[in-house]
């Protein structure tokens, strides 16, 4: 059994995430790869006691990186989108 804070790796602070939270009401996170929409609504659920309404999840590409002659790519990972409830804030968030 996973923990909640095992499925959920860090919140996503980007300008397009500051907007969905604004204006949609969506927060980003960086989840595990092997995470599926019911256990990180329950995560996000159970961590930060919030109602979520939706969850939407996409594979990231890991990009391809040069050091001189020397080319390797960073990790592949999965971000999920999770739109909250009417009326549900994340208190962390209300500070940025």
């Amino acid at each position: 059994m996973k923990d909640s804070f095992d499925i959920i790796v860090k919140p996503l602070l980007t300008e397009k995430s500051n907007q969905l939270r604004e204006t949609r009401n969506q927060v980003a996170f960086k989840v595990r790869k092997d995470a599926n929409k019911i256990e990180i609504k329950k995560a996000v659920e159970d961590a930060l006691k919030v109602k979520v309404a939706s969850v939407n999840v996409m594979r990231v590409q890991g990009k391809i990186k040069r050091l001189g002659k020397f080319e390797g790519k960073t990790s592949d990972w999965k971000k999920a989108i999770v739109t909250l409830k009417p009326g549900e804030k994340i208190s962390i968030f209300e500070g940025l």
